[in-house]
C-alpha cells in the first residue's frame, strides 16, 4: 500500500503497515499525532468487544505524539518508528501504567520505570498507547483474567486469540496498532499469531534481552513480537535488539541482526508434528499440506524432521521448576485468589528434584545436538505453529487432538514449546485458513542465529502463501 494522502482517513493509517506508515511520517503525509489519533480510535471502536487492551494511554500517547511533531519539524527524528503506535503485553513495564499481569494480585502495581525493551523502543521514536492483555502470569489456553477479561479474536470472532500473547495478536489484527510486543515461553506469540491471522516472531535467547528475569541464565522465555507483515516484525525486534550487561546471555548480540537476509530458495525440510511428537487437528494438518502444495518446487522442501523425542516431558520439567521457583510464594501469600490455572502451573513443579530438572537439561542438551546436526543438511524447517485452530472462547483447555487426551494443560503446545526448549528462532505466517474459516499459521523453524536469514524466507512464504 502506498502512503496515503495529506489529510488522510484514519482507517486509510491503520491500514497501513508499520514500516509504510513510518515512511509517511517521514515524508510529512501523515503526522505523529494523526496517526497516535487514528490509533486511539480504533482502541475505542474495537476494544469493547475485543478486550485487547486492559489499559489505554491517551493522553500520554499524545503527549510523546506531540513531542514527536515538535521534533521532526525541526528536522530531527527519534529512530526507524518515530511516531509509529505500538503497544506492550501487560507482562512487562510501562512507567507510570499499571503492570497487572492479569492478575488482581498486582492490578493496582504502577511501574515506576520502563522495561529495558520499552525504553528502547521509545528511543526508536515508538508512541506507546497501552497494554494489551494476558492470562494471569501468562499461563493459559485463554487470554482471559479478572483484570482484563475475554480477548477476543478478530478473525475468527468467537473464538480464542490464543495465549499467551492474545491482547497483542487481537490488538494488531483488528489494526488498532501496527505493531505490538509480546512474550514467548512455550509458544504465546506464535500461537496467537497463528490464531488471529498474522506474523509472531520467536528471536533466539538473548538477541532481545531481558533485563529484569529473576534466572538470569534463563533462556526459555524471549521478548518478541506481533505484527501483520515479517517486515514489521523485523524492524521493531531490531530496535529491541542489542547486548545488555544485565542479561547476560545476551552479551554477544547484535543491534540489526534481524535485518532480513536473502536466501537461497532450496534446503526445506517439513513435518507437521515434528515426527511425531504431537497429534494435530485434522484441519490445521489440511491446511499445512496445502500450503507445502502451493510453494514451488524451486524450494526443495523434503519429509523431515530432527529428533525431538521427549522434549515435551524436558519442556514441562523445566518450565515447572522454573515457575514454582518465581510464583511459589504465591500459593501462601494473602491476596485475593489465583486462577485454577496459575496454580495448577505453579504447583507442577512440587516434588521435582535436582536430579529430575537435571535429566530434563540433558536431555535438552542431546535434542539441541540434534537439531544441529539436523540443520547441516537441511537450511529450514517448516511446521505448523499451532496443533489446533482457534477454539471457542469459552474453552478452557484444550483436552484432545485428533482422538488422542492431552497429558496435561500445556500438551497441545508441543510444536511450538519444542522449538523453545533448544532455543531456535521461529516465526509463523498465515497459511490458509481452515473449512470453517479458522486461521492457520505455518512455523518456520532455522538453526541458531540464523534470524536474518529466517525473516528473509518467511518474507518470501508469506507473498507466497497469502490466507485463504
Amino acid at each position: 500500500m502506498s502512503s496515503p494522502p495529506a489529510g488522510a482517513l484514519p482507517g486509510e493509517i491503520t491500514a497501513l503497515a508499520a514500516t509504510e506508515l513510518a515512511d509517511a511520517i517521514r515524508a510529512g503525509s501523515v503526522s505523529a499525532a494523526e496517526a497516535t489519533e487514528a490509533s486511539l480510535a480504533a482502541i475505542a471502536a474495537e476494544n469493547p468487544a475485543l478486550h485487547a487492551f486492559v489499559t489505554v494511554d491517551a493522553e500520554g500517547a499524545r503527549t510523546a505524539a506531540r513531542a514527536l511533531d515538535e521534533r521532526r519539524a525541526r528536522g530531527d527524528l527519534a529512530g526507524p518508528l518515530h511516531g509509529v503506535p505500538v503497544a506492550i503485553k501487560d507482562l512487562v513495564d510501562v512507567e507510570g501504567l499499571p503492570t497487572t499481569r492479569g492478575s488482581l494480585r498486582h492490578a493496582n502495581d504502577i511501574a515506576p520505570t520502563d522495561d529495558l525493551v520499552v525504553a528502547r523502543l521509545r528511543a526508536a521514536g515508538a508512541v506507546i498507547v497501552g497494554k494489551t492483555n494476558t492470562p494471569e502470569f501468562g499461563f493459559g489456553a485463554l487470554c482471559r483474567n479478572p483484570v482484563g477479561g475475554n480477548t477476543g479474536n478478530p478473525a475468527a470472532p468467537g473464538r480464542s486469540s490464543g495465549g499467551s500473547s492474545g491482547g497483542s495478536a487481537a490488538a494488531v489484527a483488528a489494526r488498532m496498532v501496527p505493531l505490538a510486543h509480546g512474550t514467548d515461553f512455550g509458544g504465546s506469540a506464535r500461537t496467537p499469531a497463528s490464531f488471529c491471522g498474522i506474523v509472531g516472531f520467536r528471536p533466539g535467547p538473548g538477541l532481545i534481552p531481558s533485563a529484569t528475569k529473576p534466572l538470569a541464565w534463563n533462556a526459555l522465555a524471549v521478548h518478541g513480537v506481533l505484527a501483520r507483515t515479517v517486515a514489521d516484525a523485523a524492524l521493531m525486534a531490531s530496535v529491541m535488539s542489542g547486548g545488555d550487561p544485565r542479561d547476560p546471555i545476551s552479551l554477544d548480540a547484535r543491534a540489526g541482526s534481524f535485518a532480513p537476509r536473502d536466501v537461497p530458495a532450496a534446503g526445506l525440510a517439513a513435518s507437521a508434528d515434528l515426527g511425531g511428537i504431537t497429534p494435530i487437528d485434522p484441519a490445521v494438518r489440511s491446511v499445512f499440506e496445502r500450503a507445502l502444495g502451493r510453494i514451488p518446487d524451486t524450494f526443495g522442501v523434503v519429509r523431515a524432521a530432527p529428533d525431538l523425542g521427549g522434549a515435551p516431558e524436558a519442556f514441562a520439567t523445566l518450565r515447572a521448576a522454573i515457575i514454582l521457583h518465581e510464583l511459589g510464594p504465591l500459593l501462601t501469600a494473602a491476596g485475593p485468589p489465583l486462577s485454577p490455572t496459575v496454580r495448577w502451573n505453579i504447583e507442577q513443579g512440587i516434588g521435582i528434584s535436582a536430579a529430575d530438572y537435571l535429566a530434563a537439561e540433558a536431555a535438552r542438551s542431546r535434542l539441541y545436538r540434534a537439531s544441529l546436526a539436523f540443520f547441516e543438511t537441511h537450511d529450514f524447517l517448516l511446521t505448523v505453529a499451532a496443533s489446533v485452530p482457534p477454539f471457542p472462547l469459552d474453552q478452557e483447555d484444550v483436552e484432545a487432538i485428533e482422538g488422542t487426551p492431552m497429558a496435561n494443560p500445556i500438551a497441545y503446545l508441543a510444536v511450538t514449546s519444542a522449538i523453545s526448549l533448544i532455543g531456535l528462532p521461529a516465526i509463523s505466517v498465515p497459511c490458509g485458513r481452515t473449512g470453517e474459516g479458522l486461521p492457520v499459521g505455518l512455523q518456520i523453524v532455522g538453526p541458531p542465529r540464523s534470524e536474518a536469514r529466517l525473516l528473509g524466507l518467511a518474507a518470501r512464504l508469506h507473498a507466497i502463501l497469502p490466507p485463504e
